[in-house]
């Protein structure tokens, strides 16, 4: 069913993007419970299958009905572009059991049976005592399954945002909307987004607030918008680039090429296949970040990267030289 968003007149000059270590916590639950979903996952749900037996994460998965709504404050739009884990997780903590009272209530109850389980009943009882616990479960579920991949994580989802700017200052609000997501209609005359969704059909009036446009690993294949009052408007979306996220670098890099150039400094450059940091690319690569960046440094001089910088953080992507060198096939 269709999500429809309306933009009023200065709504286009208010969309940002933004990435959300709050948000891939929760996807990440979200796919434990969703086999559908785990496809491109595997390599990171065997890292983490023993972490994963130690919680419980039945309150949270309760609260993640196959089709219907989820609680908007256990995961809120984030405050920036990049705010930190525990930053967004202060605003869960703070937020008024009074509205969150009627938000487990509505997700409860697009799950048949779940209001009236011992845990529901329980999550209804206290809100105020159930936000505090529900924290702690996500504050748990980031340590164990996600924070340690977070470096890789941010920089696929932070080469999107950028990537995706670029393409915003290229060709304008409709181009961007054409290419986020293949259920994205933009309606240029009418001014209305619509995107699919499973929350059912629902229309909301940006009202000015604009719109928050976010990348996320472990939602794919799906996109999910809405976020009601008091939240601002948000439209998750999969990340571009994820299926090669897991993959060892080894096994991207051509052994002519690793003849050719090193096989550091092959893998290096095969490793980039979205733009990505020195340390996001040390971590992926497990190489000292010193090494990672004397071969960058290598490669931009040949003219097969090349750099600009993205906030606090240098990204490298290849040039079509370097994208022909790395990819003998593409063509």
């Amino acid at each position: 069913m269709p999500y429809h968003l309306l933009f009023g007149e200065s709504d286009p000059l208010r969309i940002r993007f933004a990435v959300s270590p709050l948000w891939e916590t929760q996807s990440a639950v979200r796919v434990l419970a969703r086999p559908r979903q785990q496809g491109y996952h595997l390599p990171w749900l065997r890292r983490i299958a023993g972490a994963a037996r130690e919680l419980d994460l039945a309150p949270l998965q309760l609260l993640m009905p196959e089709r219907g709504h989820s609680p908007d404050f256990l995961y809120p739009p984030p405050l920036g572009p990049a705010a930190s884990f525990e930053e967004e997780l202060a605003a869960v903590r703070g937020v008024d059991p009074a509205l969150a009272g009627p938000d487990l209530a509505r997700a409860l109850a697009c799950t048949p049976g779940a209001a009236g389980s011992p845990e529901g009943r329980r999550l209804l009882a206290d809100p105020a005592a159930s936000v505090a616990r529900l924290a702690e479960l996500l504050r748990a579920a980031w340590e164990a399954l996600v924070a340690p991949e977070w470096p890789r994580l941010r920089a696929l989802l932070e080469a999107d945002v950028a990537y995706h700017s670029r393409r915003l200052a290229e060709g304008g609000l409709e181009r961007l909307l054409g290419e986020l997501h293949p259920s994205f209609s933009w309606d240029p005359g009418t001014a209305v987004l619509e995107v699919g969704s499973y929350r059912g059909e629902h229309v909301r009036a940006l009202g000015g607030r604009g719109l928050v446009l976010m990348p996320s690993v472990f939602i794919w294949p799906e996109v999910i918008s809405g976020f009601d009052e008091p939240w601002q408007p948000t439209v998750v979306y999969p990340v571009r680039g994820i299926g090669g996220l897991w993959s060892p670098p080894r096994e991207r890099t051509p052994e002519a090429l690793a003849r050719l150039l090193g096989p550091v400094r092959a893998d290096v450059l095969c490793a980039l296949d979205e733009p990505a940091g020195t340390t996001a690319l040390a971590h992926r690569l497990g190489r000292a970040p010193s090494s990672v960046s004397a071969h960058l440094a290598v490669l931009r001089d040949a003219g097969l990267l090349t750099s600009r910088r993205y906030g606090h953080q240098v990204l490298y992507e290849r040039t079509p030289l370097g994208i022909a060198v790395s990819q003998p096939d593409a063509g």
